[in-house]
């Protein structure tokens, strides 16, 4: 049995993992735009930025391995592939994000800078510390979390204990999948994925010789408590900002909500302390998503530091095009993106969550298959070019809320195991 303190170091650990400026900026606007029906974007918003991801962990507990090791069953080559749309969407999208969320929160408010000049020096310093690993991040990411979650109870209290418990009109059409899908864009399922490896290497490191039904125990009970953490943090940003309706306009940004937020509760020295604190944090997100991309093109390349190097240099000039936009275009532009990898990353979690006997590597393969074909008309959709497959989607159960893919799915889970127990039977009987 594992000890409270290695159980509570665990689950901090994977807190800190998940706990990012993404994670921040959208539940209050959820919130603000829910009014009454903040309880179901809460909900919506933990289902795909909660419990997939804390899934994804558990996943991560039973295999013991890689990123790689998520969707070998399907193939090494569809694995391959999958990993290198994982890291090119982590390198062009999240990672830039996180400057600009810096120039919004940080910057912009003290400085009349562009923020293509802030975009620039932010990610020569990302490349900098990419280049030269340094401690100096691992022990600024264990005092950012901590200082970011106490200013955040202070806010959730305030507002809860201050505001009046009244809610302005819903301005979402459909509270629960727009919730969902907008937990997409915390990208922590696909984090989950890839971060997840390190966890567990870092957990064998510090359990050599304890068997793996220990570590296993250790990591999804660490799951769980870190889960519950992240959940209440967002029902409580969410329901907060629901209760601030009469204090902005509508059209409020994500960044400017949450800055806002902060001013009326803590003043103007909490509001800099906070957007300093999200600055820090963002920034050791964009270094750990460059080297992590620079570590995975090295691999892939004999060890090559040289891959390294490149592969580095490149994703900080894509961090400096891309970081220069807005937060809000930057999430506009990540939807295609995430509508296409969002249901496989997901399909993939669960199926390695699932016992082995119902997810053998052809069930891998019908179910990852049916997923992609059914997520394209979601895909066409979030680029505008789904207009004359209307038709179709009436036929597709979710479709009408871009989740096309869940119902065909599960389906094809249940038929291809089916399949399998009567070829099973059949040939047994043969016999």
């Amino acid at each position: 049995m594992f000890k409270t303190k290695e159980l509570w170091i665990t689950s901090f650990a994977l807190f800190s993992l998940f706990f990012g400026a993404g994670n921040l900026i959208l539940p209050p606007q959820l919130g603000f735009r829910a009014g009454p029906d903040w309880w179901l974007v809460a909900l919506g918003f933990a289902l795909s930025a909660v419990l997939i991801p804390i899934l994804g962990i558990r996943a991560h507990g039973r295999l013991q391995g890689t990123m790689f090791d998520f969707a070998k069953k399907v193939s090494p080559t569809f694995s391959l592939v999958y990993c290198i749309l994982v890291y090119v969407i982590s390198i062009s999208l999240p990672s830039p994000r996180t400057a600009s969320v810096t120039h919004e929160m940080a910057i912009a408010p003290l400085f009349n800078s562009a923020p293509l000049l802030s975009s620039f020096v932010y990610f020569v310093l990302v490349l900098v510390f990419a280049l030269n690993r340094s401690k100096i991040l691992n022990i600024i990411g264990k005092l950012m979390t901590p200082a970011i979650l106490l200013i955040l109870v202070a806010i959730i209290g305030i507002i809860i204990y201050v505001e009046p418990f009244t809610f302005g009109a819903a301005a979402i059409a459909n509270p629960l999948s727009y919730a969902v899908i907008e937990g997409y864009q915390t990208f922590d399922a696909i984090g989950a994925v890839v971060v997840g490896g390190v966890i567990i290497v870092s957990i064998n490191l510090k359990n050599t010789g304890k068997d793996y039904a220990h570590k296993k125990k250790l990591i999804t009970n660490a799951g769980w408590m870190a889960g519950l953490a992240l959940f209440l943090v967002y029902a409580g940003l969410i329901l907060s900002a629901a209760l601030m309706h009469t204090h902005f306009e509508d059209d409020i940004s994500r960044t400017d909500l949450l800055q806002q937020m902060s001013l009326i509760t803590l003043g103007n020295t909490g509001k800099f302390i906070f957007g300093i604190l999200v600055s820090l944090a963002c920034f050791t997100t964009a270094v750990g998503i460059v080297a992590g991309t620079g570590d995975f093109v090295k691999s892939r390349f004999a060890d090559s530091q040289k891959a390294y190097i490149i592969t580095v240099i490149v994703g900080c000039i894509l961090g400096v095009l891309m970081g220069q936009l807005n937060v809000g275009y930057i999430i506009n532009v990540a939807l295609p993106a995430l509508m296409f990898i969002y249901p496989i990353t997901i399909v993939l979690i669960l199926l390695n969550v699932l016992p082995d006997k119902w997810t053998t590597a052809k069930v891998f393969q019908a179910v990852v298959i049916a997923t992609i074909l059914f997520s394209v008309p979601d895909f066409l959709s979030s680029l505008g070019l789904a207009e004359n497959m209307e038709s179709l989607n009436q036929y597709i159960p979710l479709s009408s809320v871009q989740m096309g893919w869940i119902v065909p799915a599960m389906f094809t889970l249940l038929v291809a195991n089916l399949l399998k127990y009567k070829s099973a039977k059949g040939t047994k009987n043969s016999v």
